[in-house]
């Protein structure tokens, strides 16, 4: 993976973040969204989303000095995908979608989407964390 790619995959992160909780929430106006699942999508959850989004953002550029911060990053995402696994085994999204579709959408999505960007944090955090051999140097 390039460095290019992955300062890339860095800024789909956050923007997958920011604009998901604005689109889908209907920037915080989706009631549907908020009351489904208040504990982790209420208006707290949904700023600490964006919060998210915008850490992702900002270290696209310096994420080779910030390796344990990318590490937090992938455990973020894995409690998110834990979340929603719990969310998924006990919600009929089919109800979602005929109260509102964006919130459909959103809860269908959630826990795939940070499953992926969780695999791409551990990822870097794991190369991060190898030493470059003497020819590699």
């Amino acid at each position: 993976m390039t460095e290019k790619m992955i300062r890339k995959g860095f800024i789909i992160a956050g923007l997958s973040n920011i604009l998901g909780v604005i689109i889908c929430s209907k920037a915080f106006t989706n009631d549907v969204m908020l009351a489904t699942q208040p504990d982790v999508m209420g208006y707290f959850g949904l700023i600490s989303i964006i919060l998210w989004g915008l850490a992702y953002i900002s270290v696209c550029k310096s994420y080779n000095q910030v390796r344990w911060l990318v590490g937090a990053f992938a455990i973020e995402k894995l409690v998110y995908v834990i979340a929603w696994l719990a969310f998924i085994t006990s919600h009929s999204l089919s109800e979602i979608y005929e109260l509102d579709v964006l919130a459909g959408v959103f809860y269908t999505i959630y826990g795939a989407n940070d499953f992926i960007f969780m695999l791409f944090f551990s990822f870097i955090f794991l190369k991060r964390g190898q030493v470059p051999s003497k020819t590699n140097r």
